[in-house]
């Protein structure tokens, strides 16, 4: 028999399917153009199928099943009932210093580099 760990009154932040998060506490649904950061997940890579997004943490490896259902009992706290508004998707990347968001806005700020000349070259 597996460790089983219990995690309750856990929060659905959005719900992602390719190319679409939709979110259960506004209601309202915007296109995002990718979830993983620059250079993937440390020990994960990169998240190509639908996801859901929870408020808090979720313990066990990274790869790990998770089952959600919903609550038997119902919670009133007062910070149970706050609706989640996500204003923004941290996509720097995880190993290092991650200062930039896009490949894009990191090749703006460098300007041209040399392995890049290099290919113009070949």
């Amino acid at each position: 028999m597996l460790p089983h760990v219990d995690n309750f009154h856990r929060q659905v932040a959005s719900i992602w399917s390719h190319t679409t998060i939709f979110t259960p506490c506004s209601l309202t649904t915007q296109v995002v153009p990718f979830i993983t950061p620059m250079g993937g997940f440390p020990h994960y890579g990169e998240v190509n199928q639908d996801f859901v997004m929870i408020k808090g943490c979720c313990m066990g490896s990274k790869k790990r099943v998770i089952t959600l259902r919903k609550s038997l009992l119902a919670t009133f706290r007062k910070k149970a009932m706050e609706k989640i508004s996500l204003k923004f998707i941290d996509t720097s990347s995880k190993y290092g210093h991650g200062r930039f968001q896009t490949f894009e806005e990191k090749k703006n700020f460098l300007g041209p580099l040399k392995k890049d000349a290099q290919k113009e070259a070949a």
